[in-house]
């Protein structure tokens, strides 16, 4: 199973691997550090104390979660908050778990230790030079599988444990989302070539421009080849490589202006030049087709290249790697398959990097995010996933009809989801309402952290 497979019923094992990746692992020392005399108390949890060191501790995890996913930055007081909340409900949870008898034995640690080297392919003796690199001793990371399977466990027979999911929950659900195919909106599958108007252009200028595209849609009408004519003359972003295509999709994700344009064409008719503010559109029906009433989805094959960050392989370095490889296919003195093979450390290396067919939601955020802006053909700039750095390229995407059966797993697996996050929301509110918590002195930012400095 690859890697970047993020299987959402799977929660703890996504968080064990969040350590060794060291998002967590300021925490992890911080936490079996002795108190510094500098460090004081900022709040107590029934009893028990919660330290500055603590604070800033997950205070840096989560600056470095939000600096690896490139996300934009909260104020300093908000980042330090919530770090200080997050710390307060842990405490409270763990109290309660210590209350209800859930004990977490020594096999358990280990099992949980074994899966965390096996779902990143390294035997033990590697993952603990992996955490020795990230400034971890076993027994600390230990003590956090600990804590994290605890609350785990306390999840399951507080939370999981009570939400029920009946046929006909699932059956109303289904209603809901389906709609008559008569009140379907259309899917259209429209080429285009694109004539820019520079900003600041001049009358006799943008009269050229159009000229020029009035040419080309002539020779379209005419019978030319449009994909040629779109290689040749489009100025997109993906300079006409896939003919100008854009792919089949629901009419509302195209450009209200497309859809216009096209409303009374036949397949395969030529619409425009029409004008909007990047320049003159030529304008191909390709395919129109009224959207199924039944449940479908939109799969994507792509293929990607990872290198891992190391003590001797920064992220910046590797990305710089990354983006001379990109360089290199995109100029045709390799092949995507041929570089995966030679360098990626991800288990489709063999494969070329291809991943199959995926359906939405089964890779990870940050790189499905990533993958949904590309078109079939196109390469991306180097990008940060928990598991590393990567360029990847989206080769093909289909629509495709779920089957009954399945419809009814993805409605359950949904409506479960659903109901989990607000039923855990409400189950964290209420253990934390019935701590006594009383705050001392407001956290400080004792040494500056590692990443970016948070706006004041």
């Amino acid at each position: 199973m690859n890697e970047l497979l993020l299987h959402t019923r799977h929660a703890l094992r996504c968080a064990l691997l969040a350590l060794l990746l060291g998002q967590a692992g300021a925490a992890l020392a911080q936490n079996n550090a002795p108190i510094r005399a500098a460090d004081f108390i900022v709040a107590v949890v029934n009893s028990e104390p919660v330290t500055n060191s603590e604070v800033m501790a997950v205070r840096n995890r989560l600056l470095r979660e939000l600096n690896a996913r490139g996300a934009p930055l909260p104020p300093e007081a908000q980042l330090t908050q919530e770090a200080l909340d997050l710390l307060i409900n842990e405490k409270a949870q763990l109290q309660q778990a210590t209350a209800l008898g859930i004990k977490i034995d020594e096999d358990q640690v280990d099992q949980a230790e074994a899966n965390v080297a096996a779902g990143n392919q390294l035997s033990r003796e590697v993952l603990y030079q992996r955490l020795a690199q990230d400034g971890l001793t076993v027994n600390a990371f230990r003590q956090q599988l600990r804590k994290q399977i605890t609350l785990s466990r306390l999840r399951e027979r507080e939370v999981d444990s009570r939400i029920r999911i009946s046929d006909k929950d699932i059956e109303e659900f289904l209603r809901e989302q389906s709609q008559p195919a008569q009140d379907a909106a259309a899917e259209l599958n429209i080429a285009m070539i694109l004539v820019a108007v520079p900003e600041n252009s001049t009358a006799a200028q943008v009269q050229a421009l159009e000229a020029k595209a009035r040419d080309i849609a002539r020779r379209a009408r005419a019978g030319e080849d449009f994909a040629a004519l779109a290689k040749a003359h489009s100025e997109a972003l993906d300079k006409g490589l896939q003919g100008g295509e854009m792919g089949l999709r629901p009419a509302d994700r195209y450009p209200e202006l497309f859809v216009e344009a096209v409303q009374a064409l036949a397949p395969q008719g030529i619409a425009g030049p029409v004008r909007s503010g990047a320049g003159f559109h030529i304008l191909k029906l390709l395919e129109r087709r009224q959207a199924s009433a039944g449940m479908s989805v939109v799969q994507t094959r792509a293929r990607h290249i990872l290198l891992r960050p190391t003590a001797q392989l920064s992220r910046e370095q590797a990305a710089a790697r990354l983006q001379e490889v990109r360089r290199q296919i995109l100029g045709g003195q390799t092949s995507f398959t041929r570089a995966a093979q030679q360098i990626s450390q991800d288990g489709s290396a063999a494969q070329g990097g291809d991943l199959g067919w995926a359906n939405p939601g089964q890779f990870v955020p940050e790189f499905e995010q990533v993958m949904n802006r590309l078109q079939p053909g196109q390469i991306s700039e180097p990008l940060v996933s928990r598991f590393g750095v990567h360029i990847l390229e989206v080769t093909e995407r289909r629509q495709v009809a779920v089957p009954e059966r399945e419809q009814r797993e993805m409605a359950r697996a949904a409506l479960r989801e659903q109901r989990l996050n607000e039923a855990y929301e409400r189950w964290v509110e209420d253990v934390r309402g019935r701590a006594y918590v009383e705050m001392r002195e407001p956290p400080q930012l004792l040494a500056p952290a590692a990443g970016r400095t948070p706006p004041r």
